[in-house]
């Protein structure tokens, strides 16, 4: 069986070579931006990542995760996925493999995450950190 993290290497390869990669995710730490389970992501190559970009980043050296940069000084990267309440995890700009630009939905329909609705959803999101885990859990019961 090949191993998540040997599949991933392979996506890297891949948009390095400057081909779209669509990735299914796992995992809730996304939501309710990017549903693990059900959606999938499409990567490109990142050219210039930005806060606010949702990336495919190798971090603390020991694993991938697709989340969302929150900040940037220099060389360090600060990410933190949207489902999660006050977990960060660090890497630098080199450990940022790839760019997620679209959703895909469970029925193939696919969505820009960088859409005016997404990112105005995106802002507000943020500023409601402090009351998250009450938003999450009626949305994880629903």
């Amino acid at each position: 069986m090949i191993s998540d993290d040997r599949i991933l290497e392979e996506a890297i390869r891949l948009v390095n070579d400057g081909v779209s990669v669509t990735l299914p995710v796992k995992g809730q730490s996304m939501l309710p931006f990017i549903i693990g389970g059900k959606e999938s992501v499409i990567l490109t190559k990142p050219l210039h990542a930005q806060v606010g970009d949702i990336v495919l980043a190798w971090v603390e050296g020991c694993r991938y995760v697709v989340h969302r940069i929150i900040r940037i000084d220099g060389e360090h990267v600060t990410l933190m996925g949207d489902g999660n309440i006050v977990g960060v995890e660090h890497c630098t700009t080199d450990d940022v493999k790839a760019l997620v630009t679209h959703v895909v939905d469970a029925k193939g329909r696919t969505h820009d995450i960088y859409n005016r609705w997404r990112q105005k959803a995106m802002k507000a999101w943020w500023y409601l950190r402090p009351i998250r885990r009450y938003i999450l859990a009626i949305y994880r019961r629903l």
